[in-house]
C-alpha cells in the first residue's frame, strides 16, 4: 500500500494500494484497443461537452480540492486556491482548442507534375498517450498533461507522483463524472521500475514527463522507436538586475518568484546578478521583506511558504546552503529549519561560483545575489549553466531590455518581472538540459496531433 502523508506534520492522509505489472499490461491494452477502435477519437463535439462539463465540476468543488492539492503537496493555501483556478481556465482552455483543430490547403499546380490535384491535410489524434508527472503543482500539471489529451482525442494512462496523487485521483474521477467514457482517461500508482516499462512500452506514441533530468533523459533514450516525447525540467533560473531598475517593482517580484511554494517550482528565482552601484540597497531590501514571510503550515490562510515535500529534499538545501557559506558566501536571512519540515525563507550574497548553490537546481527557499559592474559579465554567468528555461531582466531602458534579452540563453524572459511568471495559454519549456518540446494547453494538444496530408488527382 502507498501510503500518502502531509509533507507538513506527517499525519497520514490515505493509503492507495500499488498498482503492478499486470494492471500495467492491463492499461495499456484498454487503451490500444480504444486507439485502434476510434482512431479519430471520441468525436469533437463530445470532448467538448466533456470538458466544459468537467470546469463546472472543478469551480462546485473548488474548495475541497483546494484543501486537497495543500494537504498532499503543502503549497500554502492562498497559492493552492489559484492553483485551483488555473486548472479551471486551463479546461476551459482545452475545450476552446479544439475548434481550432483542423489542416490547411496545400497548393496544387504550381507546376506541370502537380497539375489537376487537390491537396490538404488534417489533424489526427497520435495515438496513447502517457504522462508521468511532478508534485509541485498536483491538480493543474494533470490538466496539462490529461485534459489536453482527451482534447487531441487520445486515450491517456497517468502516472501521479507518489507524494501527491490524490488531486491526480479525484481529476480522473472528475472527468469520469463529467462524460468521459470508460478508460479513456487511466490512473495508475505504481513505482520507477513500472512507469519506466508504461512509459518505454512500444504501444506508447507521446510520453509526456515532468520531473527531473536524470530520470526524464533516461526515459528519452529508453523510449520506442517512434515515440514522441516532451520532457519539462528544472532551471537554474537567472535574473539581471540592472543598475536603473525600480527597487519598488523589483523586490517584491524576486520575493514571490524565489520564495513561492518554498522555492519549489522548476522556474523558481535562484540566481540574481545585481549591479554593484545598487547591491548593497537590493540585498537589504530583500532580506526586510524575506523576514516579513510567513512560514508554516500551509493550510493557515496566512501562510505564505509552507514545507519541503520531503524531509530528505529539506536535509540536503540544508546541506547546500551550509557547503555554500563554508565556501565564502555570506549569509545574509534564513538558513535554518522551522517546525522540522519548513526551511527559512534564505538569502545568500556572492557564493562561490561552482557551489551547488550556484551550478544546480536548488528547488527550496534559497535565492542568490551576486555583483556584477558590467552587462556582458553578468549575462557571461548567467549563461554559464547547461540549464535553461526562464529568465528575467529588470532595467528601465528599453534598450538594455531588448539586449540582454536576445543575449540570454533561456526558452523565454521576463522583462521587469520574475522568473517564475506563467499563464496556462502560453508557450512553457525548457532548453537544453532543461527539457525538450512546448508546454502550454494549445502548444501540447498540437504535439498530441499528427498531419495526415490527402492528395486528390482530379479530370
Amino acid at each position: 500500500m502507498l501510503k500518502v502523508y502531509s509533507p507538513f506534520d506527517n499525519s497520514l492522509l490515505k493509503e492507495i494500494p500499488f498498482n503492478n505489472a499486470t494492471d500495467v499490461e492491463h492499461a495499456l491494452a484498454k487503451a490500444t484497443l480504444l486507439n485502434k477502435q476510434n482512431p479519430q477519437g471520441l468525436p469533437a463535439y463530445q470532448r467538448i461537452e466533456i470538458l466544459e462539463k468537467l470546469a463546472f465540476l472543478i469551480s462546485e468543488r473548488q474548495e475541497e480540492l483546494t484543501k486537497l492539492a495543500t494537504q498532499e503537496g503543502g503549497k500554502p493555501n492562498q497559492d493552492s486556491k489559484v492553483e485551483i483556478i488555473r486548472a479551471i481556465n486551463g479546461v476551459k482552455i482545452a475545450a476552446q482548442t479544439i475548434n481550432q483543430i483542423h489542416g490547411e490547403e496545400i497548393p496544387m499546380g504550381l507546376t506541370p507534375a502537380s497539375a489537376n490535384r487537390i491537396a490538404f491535410t488534417t489533424k489526427e489524434p497520435i495515438g496513447v498517450v502517457v504522462a508521468i508527472s511532478a508534485f509541485n503543482h498536483p491538480f493543474n500539471l494533470i490538466v496539462h498533461q490529461v485534459a489536453t489529451a482527451v482534447a487531441a482525442g487520445c486515450p491517456v494512462i497517468v502516472k501521479p507522483a507518489l507524494t501527491t496523487p490524490l488531486s491526480c485521483i479525484e481529476f480522473i474521477n472528475l472527468l469520469k463524472e463529467a462524460g468521459l467514457p470508460e478508460n479513456w482517461a487511466q490512473v495508475l500508482i505504481c513505482e520507477d521500475v513500472l512507469a519506466e516499462r508504461l512509459a518505454t512500452d512500444s504501444r506508447v506514441a507521446y510520453l509526456t514527463f515532468i520531473g527531473s533530468a536524470k530520470v526524464g533523459w533516461h526515459l528519452r533514450n529508453k523510449i520506442a522507436p517512434g515515440t514522441r516525447i516532451a520532457l519539462e525540467h528544472g532551471g537554474v533560473a537567472p535574473v539581471i538586475v540592472e543598475e536603473d531598475a525600480d527597487l519598488k517593482e523589483l523586490i517584491p517580484a524576486i520575493i514571490k518568484g524565489g520564495f513561492y511554494h518554498a522555492g519549489q517550482v522548476c522556474v523558481s528565482v535562484q540566481r540574481v546578478f545585481v549591479h554593484e552601484k545598487i547591491l548593497a540597497d537590493v540585498a537589504e531590501n530583500l532580506v526586510v521583506e524575506a523576514k516579513k514571510l510567513i512560514t508554516g503550515n500551509p493550510l493557515d490562510e496566512k501562510t505564505q511558504v509552507g514545507p519541503l515535500i520531503l524531509l530528505k529534499e529539506l536535509d540536503r538545501i540544508e546541506y547546500w546552503v551550509n557547503e555554500a557559506v563554508s565556501e565564502g558566501a555570506k549569509l545574509l536571512c534564513g538558513g535554518k529549519r522551522i517546525f522540522t519540515t519548513c526551511y527559512e525563507p534564505t538569502i545568500l550574497l556572492n557564493p562561490n561560483k561552482n557551489s551547488k548553490v550556484s551550478t544546480q537546481e536548488i528547488f527550496g527557499p534559497v535565492i542568490c545575489l551576486y555583483g556584477y559592474t558590467e552587462t556582458r559579465e553578468a549575462i557571461e554567468q548567467a549563461n554559464a549553466l547547461p540549464f535553461a528555461f526562464q529568465a528575467a531582466v529588470f532595467t528601465a531602458t528599453i534598450d538594455k531590455a531588448f539586449f540582454i534579452t536576445k543575449q540570454l540563453n533561456a526558452a523565454a524572459v521576463m522583462v521587469n518581472d520574475h522568473t517564475a511568471f506563467r499563464v496556462d495559454w502560453m508557450p512553457f519549456g525548457g532548453r537544453n538540459v532543461s527539457g525538450i518540446g512546448v508546454g502550454g494547453i494549445q502548444y501540447t494538444i498540437n504535439e498530441m496531433l499528427q498531419d495526415k496530408l490527402v492528395v486528390i488527382k482530379t479530370k
